[in-house]
């Protein structure tokens, strides 16, 4: 099969990830229009907007695309908050909603607390679960468990049918065995490369026969966020327009690895070996109870004037896909083959609409 029949047989669906900002709520006008599928909206009190509030406003402005969120943060909210939650969008856009749900790595760090367990995320799960299906579940407040169900589901207040699938957020092993054993789907950030796909799908292969489920691409599908560049002819990875288009995600893998390495104990990645200490002494010039406030700053937005010296070939390469519409094609079709189905896309705030504008007129 030639390369432009393979790519028509791509079964790869294509998302954006939008910061919530009520300002662009157009752009996911315009996504739905150029036929990206769903609209991950990012939840994260302490940098976007209520995330809840954007999707109602989502639901009345689009009519076709997927909508939910990107993800939910679950230690801010009980199980029953996120279940009426999403419930009620249902409402609005009935049998288009879906809930990405996980830990609040982020959201909790820039807090300066941590995110939520593995053995408490593995409970709220299997409670969300039940509830976000309109049943009845033990629900812990303040130390005791009582049952708890919606008590009005059929009043127009809230809708759990069509069903609102869960796709757990999860990066390493132990939360992908909770996305095998609760999901519906896994949302992650893994490198866009074949091999991470692989081992991904691996994974929750084995996570799902312990859990006692089998799960494959027709009933478990797997999404990982990242962004795109087609590159035009002369091009590189240090262009300015390539930066200004990659960097602001780029940068936030950095933030990531900076609290994986100091807080876990990680190892430095190759990737940004050469601008570790640079990067790490930068920050610890601000006093450590208070360097949480600062570590995210921009994050998926845009890059801070003080970090562009940080965003480097090596940086965007290895969490974005950066090349030649070929090229690009190519990187896409091998995701597909390794069992990835669907790309979301998080391109910084200023370079948005050009970014959806390219990845539709070369790869849609």
């Amino acid at each position: 099969m030639d390369a432009d029949r393979l790519w028509e047989a791509l079964a790869m669906e294509f998302g954006i990830c939008l910061a919530s900002r009520p300002r662009d709520l157009g752009h996911v006008v315009t996504a739905e229009r150029l036929g990206f599928t769903h609209c991950w909206m990012a939840d994260s009190q302490m940098i976007w907007s209520d995330v809840y509030a954007m999707l109602a406003l989502a639901a009345e402005r689009t009519t076709s695309m997927q909508i939910g969120t990107g993800v939910a943060v679950a230690p801010t909210r009980p199980a029953v908050v996120t279940a009426a939650a999403h419930a009620t969008i249902n409402e609005l856009a009935p049998g288009r909603v879906f809930c990405g749900i996980g830990t609040g790595n982020t959201a909790m760090r820039i807090m300066g607390h941590k995110p939520m367990p593995i053995a408490e995320f593995d409970d709220y799960l299997g409670t969300l679960r039940a509830l976000m299906a309109g049943e009845e579940a033990d629900v812990v407040f303040r130390g005791r468990a009582a049952p708890a169900r919606h008590v009005m589901p059929d009043d127009g207040f809230v809708r759990f049918d069509p069903p609102i699938p869960i796709h757990v957020s999860a990066f390493g092993p132990r939360a992908m065995g909770l996305a095998a054993k609760h999901g519906d789907g896994l949302i992650t950030s893994a490198p866009p490369q074949p091999a991470a796909i692989e081992r991904v799908r691996a994974g929750l292969a084995a996570a799902a026969a312990e859990a006692g489920r089998s799960i494959d691409r027709e009933t478990f599908p797997v999404s990982t966020l990242t962004t795109t560049c087609v590159l035009r002819p002369g091009e590189t990875l240090e262009s300015p327009r390539v930066r200004e288009q990659t960097g602001a995600f780029a940068i936030a893998g950095l933030h990531y690895t900076y609290e994986q390495v100091t807080q876990l104990g990680r190892p430095v990645p190759k990737h940004v070996a050469d601008i570790w200490d640079d990067y790490a002494a930068a920050l610890e010039e601000i006093p450590e109870e208070r360097r949480h406030l600062r570590t995210h700053l921009g994050h998926n937005c845009w890059v801070t004037p003080e970090e562009e010296r940080f965003v480097t070939p090596a940086l965007i390469d290895a969490s974005c896909i950066v090349g030649s519409p070929d090229q690009v094609r190519g990187r896409i079709a091998e995701l597909d083959a390794a069992g990835l189905d669907q790309l979301v896309i998080l391109p910084p705030i200023e370079e948005k609409e050009a970014v959806v504008a390219d990845i539709a007129r070369h790869l849609m």
